[in-house]
């Protein structure tokens, strides 16, 4: 977070006035991020300036920038500050692994040794320098902790909660052990799960979890996680009713109602250590974990209305691909296009820092390829299912693959997207461009717009690299290829050593090719496979 330059200590104390949050403060704290969440905003600054924020009004003349990490901390510390709430937060974390290493991908997790508070004090004390002390503490190396863990004194600041309703609400922070954080604010009728997050770039996403977001076992911490309740014990009340003195006390996880392990355990129950072969049993039925957490979150009994399902997954894509412009347009706002690329791509593409961490792209890429995909697979799976009448799938008409081209095209027409070109023209494109040209799309922030938009012929025309950028552009397309982040592999190559070829995923060299992702061809090729009887040919296997 940047503070402007009126932004004073005198403008806004920080008076503790509440021993805990009650309940009505975390369900203020749902709507408040829940509101947010739905807001027509493109960067976390605008967010809490809208009108989505109820407390704008209250705030002194400062901007926020907050990467991906710091946002579910700043943001309920924002809340605490504007209703008089204890806050506390790890200030320091250490690696499971032993000493070395980068923590936010240490393979064992991490563990808590040094921990912070809000001071309790009779004047308060101004929230600005605290927000900007989050801002420069957080990383995704906080929530990369054991969920077993219980510490009274050097406690985590989240906990494991249960996989339903009542558990799984806005303000539930989802953690993505390759290097991302992000929050829930909306868990829809169905089921799915709306989450947004910051990035590097102060730029603002809204997407729907899902396979991304990887299950691992507990001492990583991965996939949910909610602050942990805190209380001021021992303090004593000042005339002006703000709490002085005392200490920060947290609730076990014994003392969580909704704290479980579930998400590491399955259902039934098992050992969380052996969280490779739990099982998701629901209603008699074993489902893959994903479907499992869809069933679990959903209001009654988990259906697929098909059309509607790829209706908002066209949505949350084209709010992914809106997001993944305003990132580009933040990196030539900086003229980072027009700078020579160093000699070799960072250790890892994927967790950096400096230039590339800021303003590159591959992570919100390989999360919009592996979107888009899902979306793939997901169409097919219904093509599948309403072929054998599934029980599960509520569909109603004769023509599904009709039905779901129609909602595709429907959707694309009104995804509005569009770049401005090097000449400075403006370039229409769309979905369906998109998913022809999705793993051309550079994540390179020293390459041209043309080609952070993977243009080829005419369209590339005014694209003004010289043969050292062209050469790069070759060079990463096995890496554009990839959806899987490969956070822990060394990928420091130069162009000359990425030229020899992928070698296989674990080199960090890329792959030979991209998964399947053309609905529309997909469909369209059941439409020209229609039999004389109405009867559509089988769908090939999911890719």
């Amino acid at each position: 977070m940047s503070m402007g330059p009126a932004a004073h200590a005198q403008d806004a104390r920080w008076r503790i006035t509440k021993e805990r949050w009650s309940e009505s403060d975390e369900k203020a704290w749902q709507d408040f991020v829940a509101g947010l969440g739905a807001a027509d905003c493109w960067t976390f600054d605008q967010c809490i300036k809208s009108p989505a924020n109820p407390y704008r009004h209250t705030d002194p003349k400062t901007r926020f920038y907050v990467d991906c990490a710091d946002m579910p901390y700043v943001l309920r510390a924002y809340f605490a500050w504007k209703n008089g709430l204890p806050f506390a937060w790890q200030s320091a974390m250490q690696s499971a692994d032993g000493p070395g290493g980068d923590i936010r991908y240490s393979s064992y997790g991490n563990v808590v040794v040094a921990r912070d508070s809000v001071p309790r004090t009779a004047n308060g004390v101004s929230a600005i320098p605290i927000l900007h002390t989050l801002v420069n503490v957080v990383s995704t190396a906080m929530f990369r902790r054991n969920a077993l863990a219980d510490d009274p004194v050097m406690f985590s600041d989240t906990y494991s909660p249960r996989l339903d309703r009542e558990a799984i609400v806005p303000g539930t922070v989802t953690y993505d052990v390759n290097g991302h954080a992000s929050l829930v604010w909306r868990v829809e009728s169905g089921g799915r799960i709306l989450i947004f997050s910051s990035h590097p770039d102060h730029s603002l996403s809204r997407s729907f979890l899902g396979k991304e977001f990887l299950r691992t076992g507990p001492e990583l911490g991965s996939i949910f996680q909610k602050f942990r309740p805190l209380e001021v014990v021992g303090a004593t009340r000042a005339p002006n009713g703000a709490l002085v003195g005392g200490r920060i006390v947290a609730a076990s996880n014994a003392d969580i109602p909704d704290f479980s392990l579930e998400q590491y355990q399955g259902n039934p129950a098992g050992d969380p250590h052996r969280w490779r072969s739990a099982s998701w049993m629901w209603n008699g039925e074993n489902l893959d974990f994903y479907t499992y957490l869809r069933s679990r979150l959903s209001a009654g009994e988990l259906e697929y209305r098909p059309v509607e399902e790829l209706r908002a997954m066209m949505q949350s894509l084209c709010f992914d691909l809106r997001s993944r412009k305003q990132a580009v347009e933040i990196s030539l706002g900086r003229g980072i296009q027009n700078t020579s690329p160093p000699s070799r791509l960072p250790r890892n593409i994927y967790g950096t820092d400096g230039v590339w961490e800021l303003y590159s792209t591959p992570s919100r890429d390989a999360r919009l390829k592996t979107g888009f995909k899902e979306m793939y697979d997901l169409v097919v799976e219904f093509i599948k299912m309403d072929m054998v009448d599934a029980p599960r799938l509520k569909y109603d008409g004769n023509d599904l693959a009709g039905d779901l081209l129609a909602a595709y095209r429907e959707q694309n027409a009104a995804c509005d997207i569009s770049y401005v070109n090097s000449a400075g023209r403006t370039v229409e494109l769309s979905i369906d461009t998109i998913v022809g040209r999705l793993y051309d799309l550079s994540f390179d922030p020293y390459q041209c717009v043309e080609r952070r938009w993977g243009a080829s012929g005419a369209e590339r025309a005014t694209c003004r690299d010289g043969a050292e950028k062209t050469r790069w552009y070759e060079a990463q397309r096995y890496l554009r290829n990839q959806i899987d982040r490969t956070y822990d592999v060394d990928m420091g190559y130069s162009v000359a050593e990425l030229e020899t070829g992928p070698w296989g995923l674990r080199t960090g060299r890329g792959v030979e090719e991209g998964p399947e992702v053309d609905i529309r061809a997909y469909l369209e090729g059941l439409a020209s496979r229609r039999t004389a009887s109405g009867e559509i040919a089988l769908p090939p296997a999911t890719p």
